[in-house]
């Protein structure tokens, strides 16, 4: 062995860091309104439950790589007037998945199916920010009758053609492209990831001092949870052709910042014009995750679009009850 593979493979098992216990990250990571639900496929699902259990309930749904975390800003805004219930999906937070879980689209779709029954949750407000908002609107397609909204932030789960992704401010970030490499991804998942991570952070948001060390050591740490690197490495997106989209009768609110790097605006702009009667609300010189950037105007757009659609129902309640 020459002294620079030698150096080089010391360097490669330097870098290695092991899964973190569970324990170890509910005690850093929980809160005391966090709690855990056994379901039936082996899941213990970690969620928090804010705001009045009599409120019109609203179930948030984080991103690819991200947690509930990401929805502290709106819940602390809108749990005086909502059941606010944030979850970690499989593979994220402080979620723990059974060995050989198979994550995809459909899967995180069943996963929140069975949580709202299981919590006897019957009709809802259900939004999701970038690969939540794809299982939003696949849920939304499979389970109409159960929502009473849906809310797309930066939604994933559109196809875009060449011209739009040729649109796009600058290339996606580099942990991206290299954890979805199917040789590079595995050789790397266990290595030191906190430079890439605060590259990929600083790349969704537009003011990136809001990607403080905190930020960047909680996303780190929970993708070392036991199975999670295996989870986010293998998940399938096989949720419904965007054609489909038409066929979403719930009211609908999108919500998209203009100068995300990660999905483009014209995605935000595709489902607006695709789903019947669909509202839009842009940001200008906001990135990937509006509820944390402009926590304040996007959590007042949710709010006025929310009222209208409770409005509308109540109306059409007195008019059918004459």
């Amino acid at each position: 062995m020459s002294a620079t593979v030698l150096v080089i493979v010391l360097a490669f098992l330097a870098l290695q860091r092991p899964d973190i216990p569970y324990e170890r990250l509910e005690a850093k990571y929980a809160s005391p309104e966090s709690e855990f639900v056994e379901l039936s496929d082996g899941v213990r699902l970690h969620f928090r439950d804010q705001g009045p259990s009599d409120a019109p309930t609203l179930i948030l749904l984080h991103g690819f790589a991200a947690s509930l975390h990401t929805w502290e800003p709106w819940a602390d805004r809108l749990s005086e007037r909502y059941r606010v219930i944030s979850l970690d999906l499989p593979g994220h937070g402080l979620t723990r998945a059974p060995r050989g879980y198979e994550p995809s689209t459909m899967s995180f779709v069943a996963t929140v199916n069975e949580f709202v029954a299981l919590k006897g949750i019957e009709r809802f407000t259900l939004a999701g920010n970038s690969m939540g908002g794809a299982v939003a609107w696949n849920y939304a397609l499979e389970y109409p009758e159960d929502l009473t909204a849906l809310v797309l932030v930066n939604a994933a789960g559109w196809r875009p053609d060449r011209s739009a992704e040729a649109e796009r401010e600058g290339p996606p970030p580099v942990i991206f492209s290299l954890i979805r490499a199917p040789v590079i991804g595995t050789a790397i998942r266990n290595l030191e990831m906190r430079p890439l991570a605060r590259q990929g952070l600083r790349s969704a948001f537009i003011d990136d001092s809001l990607v403080d060390r905190a930020m960047v050591n909680r996303y780190v740490e929970l993708s070392r949870a036991p199975g999670h690197r295996r989870i986010l490495l293998n998940i399938t997106q096989n949720g419904a052709p965007p054609e489909r989209l038409g066929e979403i009768a719930t009211p609908t609110l999108v919500m998209h910042g203009i100068q995300d790097n990660l999905i483009p605006v014209e995605a935000g702009r595709f489902y607006a014009a695709t789903i019947p009667s669909a509202q839009a609300v842009e940001f200008d010189d906001v990135g990937h995750v509006p509820m944390e950037e402009v926590p304040d105007q996007s959590a007042q757009a949710l709010m006025a679009f929310l009222s209208s659609v409770h409005a509308s129902r109540s109306a059409a309640g007195v008019a059918a009850a004459r």
